[in-house]
């Protein structure tokens, strides 16, 4: 399941652009320890151990006596448009291949979600992505019967919620004991189905997409027994294994898709759309099935009293879906597989999103998906791999995802990608998306990473700073990795938790720690044992342990198993008796619980650098290690992590700069004055009284704006207006004493600091105000940077904030800053100066955010246009 865009937003803009308030609530505290790490912790032998057996070796594989058990199904359902609602019946053929006799089984009644009395409803407003928006009756059924032997009898079953126990009047035999369940059933389709199945009008007609829409098995196995947690929103599913064959009987002017292959295409297809289907099959461009104007025009095989039955096998397959409308219009092409093999990629869309950038290349992103999943990890196992364009912001299932029909260009491509990769995590590997949502979400936002900078050339690849994602990954107010979904009640920090931060792990552990062979190697002998199979999360730790030959215990105690830190600092740079030449000793600070390995890019003054790197068990002595390094002259600067490849929770102390000294005479002051006056002279900033601003950005592959307005005396607006959502995101106001945020556009609470820092924001220049008696500013040196010498000046604040300052030093121009916080550094580099009624603007300004590189371009700037005060109310 694809993260919703809105919380996407909030995490990239709403945490960046709040960062300076925000980041009052903890200041500094000059007594804390400099470490609060401890070696005995970090690298404790005990931990894994309990988790292996017979079952589930400590080696990583299935274990000598591991099992599972099989579940077959036959269905044939139809979808009633006058009533929005399915009617089926089933027969599901069970065999326990556990070492156990069954008194009973359970069910999954997805359907029963939307009740008013479930759980679900209990747990969830009506307002979230999880919350139920229309209320159906779920399930209703008019048989439910069992045959065991040569004996058919109505079954004696109880439905709590979400499932169903059916008490068998004899235990069903352990190892290959089989029996068969035939169920009648009926549920009406909600319009949001929890954004993963339901409906939506478009102007050519509704279209259905159909998941959850048949009473499933649960899982039984040797961790948990039966896997019997209710269907409540967040926690997506966990399912068995099984072959499907089923028939949707729809309309006939409807076009059919579903989870495998279509067995009957002579009876549901017209001959055109047999020869287009057979021609995509053969093409690696993307072939027209069944056009706009044929759409339109309704044209159709006959169906008998206006139906026809769509037949569809699946085999190996944990689930199945489908999806129907009078509205698609539908195209596929040829993907290569491994070894020669074949499959067909398709899509089925609505006209309103059909243009170049939208579902035109909607066939051409799935077969590229795809196949590179299938090269890079494991072979795609389906005949068909369908991308429907819907009212889901993107979900997935086994050979079919739903994605929102809305999207466009990169948002297209990344919902198609991430959604196809869950067919190689959690369709091919099985694991339990309903307690461990990172082993699914994770590991497939992970794999996305390195589809999208393969695709085309990297069409839609943003490279990420790593270091900056720090502040964000360890937030304090997160939870752990191992957390039950249904727990985190926030969507930023869900789509942290279970997407981006496990994809970070990943990221760290194959660039940072192992190595792209090693991790690629035991990564894909994970897939391969555990294909089809349901490993829990320590099969994963022992896989990668044993294949790539490294006890890494200490990673996922950091990263997964707690919500540790990491902060590395060079603390200082001392020379052996005093002489360069005799070597240097730099003293490096483990601060946090996490440990990592140290890479560091040391610079000296004879231009010589060079890149060392040291193992994590340089942190076995402790929170401090001093490293000698054979130094032939003085150390300019030492770096941790100078390719930016790990977050860092304080990436300002990741350096530490011998600068140059400035030019006698020169001070602070004397370069505050001369920004001001590059930029229009006090005098003439003093009598600036409003100042507005409207600066874009891309985000996901959508435009962002973010509009400022500022007005003397202590006015300021902040806005951040999404286009393609018209909504505007966030939103500050600043009207004297009165602050008010919104999010989404509801209001925020936030506590008097948090107003007083935002209030900052009203400050057109607060350089003009560096001069007052309460401002610290100190000349720290010149630094030499991208061919330019720069002046360094740092200033603390009256409330304890520290800004760092860099001046050209031709042109007196600010070329970056850095705030500290917190513990934590936010940059902003400057570019692009425009005059702007007198004043030079920077109509360029690049800052780091999330891990991205945010580059904002204004689009319009004025000064003393006469802003009323009314806008800030």
């Amino acid at each position: 399941m694809k993260p919703s865009i809105k919380s996407c937003f909030c995490m990239l803009l709403f945490g960046a652009l709040s960062f300076s308030a925000f980041a009052q609530e903890q200041p500094e505290n000059d007594k804390a320890p400099k470490s609060i790490f401890n070696k005995y912790e970090a690298f404790s032998p005990l931990f894994m151990n309990e988790h292996a057996n017979a079952f589930h070796s400590a080696t990583g594989h299935p274990g000598p006596k591991y099992w599972q058990n099989q579940a077959n199904y036959k269905i044939k359902a139809t979808l009633d448009t006058l009533n929005h609602s399915v009617r089926g019946n089933m027969t599901i053929t069970y065999i326990n291949n556990s070492p156990y006799d069954l008194d009973f089984l359970w069910l999954q009644l997805d359907q029963n979600t939307f009740k008013r009395d479930s759980r679900g409803s209990a747990l969830y407003p009506a307002t979230d992505r999880n919350g139920v928006q229309t209320y159906t009756n779920g399930y209703k059924f008019n048989k439910v019967a069992i045959k065991m032997g040569r004996d058919t009898q109505q079954a004696n079953y109880i439905v709590n919620d979400t499932r169903m126990q059916i008490r068998l009047p004899e235990a069903l035999e352990a190892k290959d004991g089989e029996m068969e369940i035939s169920i009648d059933y009926a549920f009406d389709i909600p319009k949001h189905g929890k954004d993963r199945m339901g409906r939506v009008k478009t102007k050519n007609g509704w279209i259905y997409t159909l998941a959850q829409w048949y009473p499933r098995m649960a899982v039984l196995d040797e961790v948990e027994g039966w896997n019997t947690l209710p269907y409540l929103g967040t926690g997506e599913f966990y399912l068995g294994y099984g072959n499907f064959d089923y028939q949707i009987t729809a309309p006939a002017n409807m076009v059919v898709v579903g989870s495998g292959e279509l067995q009957n295409p002579k009876e549901v297809l017209t001959d055109y759309e047999r020869k287009q289907l057979e021609k995509a099959r053969n093409s690696d461009k993307t072939v027209m099935i069944r056009s706009k104007e044929a759409m339109k025009a309704g044209k159709h095989a006959n169906g008998k009293n206006g139906m026809l039955t769509w037949h569809f096998e699946m085999e190996q397959s944990r689930d199945i879906a489908w999806a129907a409308s009078s509205a698609f219009i539908w195209d596929a092409a040829r993907i290569n597989l491994p070894k020669g093999e074949k499959a067909l990629a398709q899509s089925v869309y609505p006209v309103e999103n059909s243009g170049e950038d939208g579902y035109a290349r909607s066939t051409e992103y799935t077969k590229n998906s795809v196949e590179f999943y299938s090269e890079q990890l494991y072979p795609y196992t389906y005949p068909v791999a369908t991308n429907v364009g819907a009212h889901e912001g993107g979900m997935e299932y086994p050979g079919i995802v739903f994605c929102s029909y809305k999207s466009k260009n990169a948002s297209l491509w990344g919902v198609i990608d991430h959604e196809f990769g869950h067919n190689w995590f959690p369709m091919i590997v099985g694991s339990n998306e309903r307690k461990y949502a990172w082993m699914d979400e994770g590991f497939n936002s992970f794999i996305n990473e390195l589809s999208t900078k393969a695709f085309n050339n990297g069409e839609y690849y943003q490279e990420k700073e790593m270091q900056s994602l720090g502040k964000t990954m360890f937030n304090e107010q997160l939870d752990p990795l191992f957390t039950v979904p249904d727990v985190i009640h926030n969507q930023r920090n869900l789509g942290i938790e279970a997407y981006y931060k496990p994809a970070t792990a990943l990221m760290v552990l194959r660039n940072s720690v192992l190595g792209e062979d090693r991790f690629d190697y035991a990564f894909k002998n994970y897939i391969k044992r555990w294909a089809f199979k349901h490993p829990k999360p320590w099969d994963f730790f022992n896989t990668m342990n044993n294949a790539a030959g490294e006890d890494l215990s200490w990673f996922w105690k950091g990263w997964i198993m707690n919500n540790w830190k990491l902060d590395q600092a060079v603390e200082s740079i001392d020379y052996v008796n005093g002489d360069p030449k005799q070597g240097s000793q730099i003293t490096l600070l483990n601060k946090q619980k996490m440990v990592m390995p140290t890479t560091l890019k040391i610079t000296q003054e004879n231009n010589t650098s060079e890149t060392v790197k040291l193992p994590v068990e340089i942190w076995m002595t402790g929170p401090e290690y001093v490293y000698t390094y054979p130094s032939t002259s003085k150390i300019v600067s030492v770096e941790i992590d100078p390719e930016n490849e790990v977050p860092d929770y304080n990436p300002y102390n990741n350096i530490l700069v011998k600068l140059m000294d400035a030019p006698t005479g020169q001070t602070a002051k004397k370069v505050i004055e001369s920004y001001l006056e590059a930029i229009g002279g006090r005098k003439a900033l003093e009598n600036v009284n409003d100042i507005s601003m409207t600066m874009s950005a891309n985000v996901q592959g959508a435009n962002v704006n973010i509009i400022t307005k500022k007005k003397r005396p202590g006015k300021y607006s902040l806005e951040v207006f999404v286009p393609v959502m018209n909504q505007t995101m966030v939103q500050y106001l600043v009207n004297d004493d009165e602050v008010t945020v919104f999010s989404q556009g509801q209001e925020q609470e936030i506590n008097e600091e948090q107003k007083e820092a935002i209030k900052k924001g009203a400050e057109m220049f607060p350089e003009l105000n560096y001069g007052n008696e309460n401002y610290t500013s100190t000349l720290l040196g010149m630094q030499n940077s991208d061919g330019k010498q720069l002046y360094v000046v740092e200033t603390i604040t009256p409330d304890g904030e520290v800004i760092k300052e860099y001046f050209d030093t031709d042109s007196g121009l600010k070329i970056k800053q850095e705030i500290q916080a917190d513990g934590t550094v936010s940059t902003t580099a400057f570019g692009n100066y425009k005059n702007v009624n007198g004043i030079m603007l920077p109509f360029e300004q690049t800052s780091d955010t999330f891990g991205q590189t945010l580059t904002l371009k204004a689009t319009d700037a004025k000064i003393n246009s006469g802003i009323k005060d009314t806008e800030f109310e």
